[in-house]
């Protein structure tokens, strides 16, 4: 196994071959140490991730379970491990120079010759547009879809006949409602959710015994970091809807699977591990 400095070298052939495929519709959840995410942070963000947001999941204090020396350790005990949330957000090529979708409506908008303050009428707002749609700072907020369309329609209509057609990605026709619904990640969370997870480690019967062949560490359970259902129903449902696909490249005892099923999402998974493997068909099955 890699060291949490190998990491990023370990993980960066898996995280091309992801962002090859990857749409921006696509959700990215990485599962990890702090210092191991930390190290493979960097190599996400330059294959194209967009960092949203870091979760935090806390075991509590039956985590350790007494086994918290700290005079040995000389920290304080552990408890949590990270799930950091990435989205694949589209770039916008104008002529070489790749625009977030941000810099990329504000680019249009400017190329109609048209002053800002008529976006705000173009949308039907008072200054929503400017001061949200179209500003180039941190405040900046996607453009839902009836208003995204107005703009479009308004820019058209309007703007400079020479540079028709505006908010175009094939210099042909301007991007329809529907695909600028599809160039978005999915995300939905139910009231009274952070990102603080307060959970304890899978215990009972959701707990999957059994020993690994050449284990390094024993365990009173086939694998030594499994994860809550609870927690993967959490994340599959913020990210996916119905029908959606969900890959799970290290599956593990493939808890996604699980979800995946009762959830009525279409799974992909793979692990190199038969014992983990078997087990996880095993559950599947039963599930």
């Amino acid at each position: 196994m890699p060291t949490a400095g190998e990491l990023a070298e370990w993980y960066e052939p898996h995280i091309k071959a992801w962002s090859n495929r990857a749409t921006p519709e696509t959700t990215l959840w990485f599962w990890g140490t702090e210092v191991g995410w930390a190290n493979v942070h960097p190599i996400l963000v330059e294959y194209g991730w967009d960092y949203r947001c870091c979760n935090i999941w806390d075991k509590g204090l039956g985590h350790i379970a007494g086994n918290s020396n700290t005079r040995t350790l000389r920290k304080f005990p552990v408890v949590t491990e990270v799930c950091a949330h990435y989205v694949n957000s589209p770039r916008f090529d104008t002529g070489g120079v790749p625009l977030t979708m941000q810099q990329w409506l504000r680019s249009e908008w400017r190329r109609t010759g048209l002053p800002l303050r008529l976006a705000n009428e173009a949308c039907g707002v008072a200054n929503a547009a400017t001061r949200k749609y179209l500003t180039a700072d941190h405040h900046w907020y996607y453009p839902p879809v009836e208003t995204f369309v107005r703009l479009v329609e308004f820019a058209n209509e309007y703007g400079d006949p020479a540079g028709r057609p505006y908010f175009s990605i094939n210099c042909r026709s301007p991007v329809s409602g529907d695909q600028w619904a599809r160039m978005r990640a999915k995300f939905s969370c139910e009231i009274g959710i952070t990102n603080v997870w307060r959970e304890p480690q899978v215990s009972g019967s959701e707990r999957i015994q059994g020993t690994r062949t050449g284990m390094r560490y024993k365990f009173s359970s086939l694998h030594g970091s499994q994860k809550p259902l609870r927690l993967m129903e959490l994340i599959i449902k913020a990210s996916t809807e119905r029908g959606d696909t969900v890959w799970e490249p290290f599956g593990g005892l493939c808890p996604g699977a699980v979800i995946s099923y009762r959830l009525g999402r279409t799974y992909f998974g793979a692990e190199m591990n038969s014992e983990f493997f078997s087990a996880a068909v095993e559950r599947l099955r039963s599930a």
